[in-house]
């Protein structure tokens, strides 16, 4: 890895790749962030001073002191501050450090990242904002440092930052209405059935059918406590899957897609290009781990 600092902008480059691997700031405004962002890296956004609203795929939160935002590769986002917006921002890719990879080690995947069900952020109280400060300063030392072991420290530094991000993600569900009795049982048969079926079920209506509901009923539903239609739901648990296998394999494209439930490659192709903004080659190309197959 190579090692840049600027004004306390610490940044690691993959030598091979000369991809961005890792990248820690500080920041006293978050202007540059006011339009659509669609990077090939990992980001954790921690907000500790200001207040403003975040777009996240396309879906608007307000934000307020000690948010923290996680987005994935590709996931379009931008900030739109109302006051001075102050924190942290942590950069990663998946060739320094794959969730997929480490994910019984962190338990982040499906809850920081890549979770369809809960907004993008989690609101940080302050014993954990003590223990994240601390893992901060240890990580900025480390780097200021830059002995030979760095990489290995920043990646254990990265992986506790993750874990009590994570810890607290599961304690919370921020602005999620509390359903009665009947709609929790619905609510949570719909996960299990989109996390059962979604290679074979892409159609709201093969959802409402097993839930004994109509369609009408089910996308109200979704939309009050995901803020999201059930085809998008379907359709964001469809792409993870996707990205998770143009990761770790060296599959087809077209392979990806029959296991996923689309016959034709170039259906799959738009499909995917029309929930990420780009192909699965391109994918698989700039997030790198199409060469993690052989690490495996």
């Amino acid at each position: 890895m190579k090692y840049y600092m600027d004004n306390n902008t610490h940044t690691l480059i993959n030598k091979q790749t000369k991809e961005l691997a890792f990248k820690l700031y500080e920041f006293d405004k978050i202007s540059h962030f006011d339009h659509i962002q669609r990077l090939n890296y990992y980001s954790l956004i921690w907000i500790k001073k200001g207040s403003g609203t975040a777009t996240v795929d396309f879906n608007t939160y307000e934000y307020k002191d000690n948010y923290l935002f996680a987005c994935t590769p590709y996931q379009p986002f931008l900030f739109a501050p109302e006051t001075q917006t102050e924190g942290v921002i942590i950069h990663f890719h998946p060739d320094f450090f794959c969730i997929h990879r480490h994910h019984n080690e962190i338990a982040c995947n499906g809850v920081l990242f890549n979770n369809i069900y809960d907004p993008p952020y989690i609101v940080i109280d302050k014993t954990t904002e003590d223990t994240l400060n601390m893992i901060l300063q240890e990580m900025f030392k480390d780097i200021k440092e830059n002995d030979i072991a760095m990489n290995e420290s920043v990646l254990s530094y990265l992986k506790l930052f993750l874990i009590n991000g994570s810890r607290i993600k599961v304690s919370q569900n921020p602005e999620i209405p509390k359903p009665g009795i009947e709609e929790h049982f619905i609510v949570q048969k719909l996960k299990n059935l989109i996390d059962e079926h979604y290679k074979t079920k892409h159609s709201p209506k093969d959802y409402a059918e097993a839930l004994h509901i109509s369609t009408k009923a089910l996308a109200k539903i979704s939309k009050n406590y995901f803020n999201k239609t059930l085809t998008t739901l379907i359709s964001e648990r469809i792409i993870i899957e996707a990205k998770r296998e143009l990761y770790l394999t060296n599959k087809s494209i077209k392979e990806i897609g029959l296991e996923l439930g689309y016959e034709d490659e170039f259906y799959f192709s738009r499909f995917f290009k029309k929930h990420t903004a780009i192909s699965p080659s391109v994918y698989r190309k700039t997030v790198g781990f199409n060469k993690a197959a052989s690490l495996t």
